[in-house]
């Protein structure tokens, strides 16, 4: 039987129901599972957002790198963070960021400004893992820079700097400047002459900037970061159309030092096609700068030789230093100073000198070549490209040869091999060449985006010389397979382009892939005011136990060079000459020959460090006043004025002393004040 209840066909009224009242004791329960209901909601809505995280950081990791909105870390295959990168142009948005194959990207930053950015993970073989990292804005203007965490290691490379030392060592804080060459010597706080935007570290992490990239690099000691920054603003690099920055390199992890590096340098590094001529190694170099500087003449060159003969020491060949003509920028000698140069040459080849004379790329504005030059367009503009750009060197004003111009080169050239075939030089010392003296803004026949660019080209020019040619500049030059000479050293015992300067000097552009290493002159360039003990101005001699330890050192170099020549100073200096030059040519140079035909396939070191044979030993990692030569000859000089002494380090192994001293040792050993008479130096062969 139907019910019918108020409402009609318009449905139920609620109202008119009755209403049971709600029990007391009842509304707790109902209040408890609304509580429940909350907490499980809660619990799932947190259990789903865990799982979203953990998909998150699951996306954001590839092999054994993190990334995250900051930065990134690397770990090694122990799982030791060994490599720490900061982002310091932008935080990034890690929702926009995805992950397809070895590949992780993001398209924007947190403050969502479009970029392009990636990681992808490159495992060429089983024991080096390499990450290729870009990081490319789509603003004009805008720069990129990261900042890398060095405290975690030991660091090796980059560029030579006027106090060179080994690891590097940075103090204070630098905003992000230009990574190009430039002339140490005249601009100490900046990068010198041979410079390769590569750097390495203890922990077997490397990392390469693509050579695209327009580099600045800073550093701040307090945070312990180094800064590799990508602009165009302020800057001598020049974008090849909009001005929209990108940051691109490698980073490459391995089991230890000498093996990553190993792997880099196969990788990355150009290498020389031949080796110079081997008289180069064996015999040393004699030139006549610190001895004479610009006052050389015919009759100084010629009692030069008939000394070296008198003396009976050996001579790759005589270097002619400037100033042998009347003007900068031109290319026959100056008649007053050399009346008759044929005559000169021929009788120097009659008594078995070769000669090889000083260049550089300058033509002064009161050179007789200047007017011509200007015509032809030979030389660097201005940035308008109508007028040659003036430029200040350390021997006048004028203008720079544009050796990214054909005819430029050309030309220069010619000159060359007219005095090649006038008076038969051997070669030539090519100076200068660093980007510093170049203009800030400037204009080539062909654009360079690098100013170091320019550095290439002009140490091109040495290679139909390189038997016997000297550069002291190089970026990317490695394979122009000639000697390079770091730039002009002081007449000093200290680290600021001193004696102890040589050591971690040579070993950095070892780690650069330059191996054919021409140290400066022995004992320095003797100028008065930058000579230890000089109290003559007329005559300037440097310290004589500062000359005899820095011959020494030499003679475990590649090769050698004289200027000031040992008979300046007294008969015990020349017997100790003697007895290094043979040394030289007796025990080093057949070692270095052989490790340099290596070095055209391998393109590893002449002159390595300690860690070479010692990869894992934290001690080696910051020794700066030894070194080795291969991998069974370590040398141990003393570099301290009075000292007739000195503590030594010595790699586990067998060791065999100059004195004979035999050391079979599976530690490392300390040999504490280690006695090394005037006329020693120490050295020890594996064995």
């Amino acid at each position: 039987m139907y019910q019918v209840v108020p409402g009609g066909a318009g449905g139920t009224d609620l109202d008119a129901l009755p209403k049971t009242p709600l029990h007391r004791a009842s509304r707790p329960l109902v209040g408890a599972g609304l509580i429940g209901l909350f907490l499980v909601v809660s619990a799932v809505t947190a259990w789903c957002y865990y799982i979203a995280s953990l998909r998150k950081a699951e996306l954001l990791k590839t092999q054994l790198l993190d990334l995250n909105k900051d930065g990134y870390i690397i770990r090694n295959q122990g799982g030791a963070i060994v490599f720490h990168m900061q982002f310091r142009s932008g935080t990034l948005d890690l929702d926009s960021c995805s992950k397809e194959g070895q590949i992780l990207s993001c398209s924007r930053t947190s403050d969502q400004r479009k970029l392009f950015f990636f990681i992808e993970t490159v495992r060429p073989k089983d024991t080096v893992q390499c990450y290729r990292v870009r990081w490319e804005e789509t603003v004009p203007g805008q720069p990129v820079e990261h900042a890398m965490t060095y405290g975690l290691a030991h660091w090796y490379g980059g560029a030579l700097s006027a106090t060179q030392h080994w690891p590097i060592h940075v103090l204070g804080q630098q905003a992000p400047k230009p990574f190009v060459t430039s002339d140490i010597y005249a601009h100490r706080n900046n990068f010198g002459g041979i410079l390769e935007s590569y750097w390495l570290s203890s922990n077997a992490t490397a990392i390469k900037i693509n050579g695209s990239v327009p580099l600045h690099l800073g550093w701040n000691d307090t945070e312990k970061t180094m800064s590799f920054q990508a602009r165009y603003s302020d800057s001598p690099f020049r974008p090849n159309g909009e001005a929209i920055a990108e940051l691109s390199y490698r980073v490459c992890v391995g089991l230890d030092v000498t093996s990553i590096h190993k792997y880099m340098v196969r990788r990355y590094f150009n290498k020389p096609y031949k080796v110079p001529a081997k008289v180069m190694f064996e015999h040393p170099l004699w030139s006549t700068w610190a001895l004479h500087k610009t006052q050389v003449t015919q009759e100084k060159l010629l009692a030069y030789a008939a000394n070296i003969k008198q003396h009976n020491f050996n001579c790759s060949h005589l270097e002619l230093d400037d100033r042998y003509t009347r003007r900068y920028g031109e290319f026959d000698f100056d008649p007053e100073k050399f009346p008759n140069a044929s005559a000169m040459f021929g009788q120097l080849r009659a008594q078995g000198f070769l000669v090889s004379l000083w260049t550089h790329p300058f033509v002064n504005y009161d050179s007789g070549n200047f007017h011509m030059c200007v015509q032809r367009g030979l030389l660097v503009r201005e940035p308008m490209g109508n007028l040659p750009a003036l430029v200040q060197w350390w021997n006048g004003i004028g203008g720079i040869l544009d050796f990214t111009n054909t005819e430029a080169r050309d030309w220069f050239s010619q000159q060359l091999r007219s005095l090649r075939t006038r008076y038969g030089v051997t070669s030539f010392k090519f100076d200068a060449g660093e980007t510093s003296y170049l203009p800030w803004k400037f204009s080539t026949k062909t654009p360079i985006h690098d100013p170091s660019v320019f550095t290439r080209r002009y140490t091109e020019m040495a290679i139909p010389y390189n038997d016997r040619a000297e550069l002291r500049s190089g970026y990317q030059s490695q394979n122009v397979s000639c000697f390079f000479r770091p730039i002009d050293r002081d007449s000093v015992w200290g680290y600021e382009l001193g004696l102890k300067s040589l050591i971690p000097t040579a070993l950095t552009i070892s780690i650069l892939g330059y191996q054919f290493i021409l140290p400066d002159m022995i004992g320095g360039n003797a100028y008065f005011n930058r000579t230890d003990g000089a109290t003559q101005k007329e005559r300037v001699l440097p310290d004589r136990e500062l000359y005899i330890r820095w011959l020494e050192l030499s003679a475990f170099m590649p090769a050698m060079q004289f200027s000031v020549p040992p008979w300046e100073y007294d008969s015990e200096v020349v017997e100790i000459a003697r007895k290094y030059t043979a040394l030289h040519q007796s025990l080093v140079a057949p070692r270095v020959l052989e490790l340099a035909s290596e070095v055209l396939d391998t393109g590893d070191p002449i002159v390595r460090p300690l860690w070479w044979i010692a990869t894992g030993d934290e001690t080696a990692y910051k020794i700066d006043s030894q070194f080795l030569i291969g991998d069974d000859l370590m040398v141990a000089p003393v570099l301290e004025p009075g000292k007739q002494e000195r503590d030594i380090y010595l790699p586990a192994g067998r060791w065999r002393s100059y004195k004979g001293e035999r050391f079979d040792i599976k530690e490392p050993l300390h040999l504490t004040d280690y006695p090394i008479d005037l006329d020693e130096i120490a050295y020890f062969l594996w064995g």
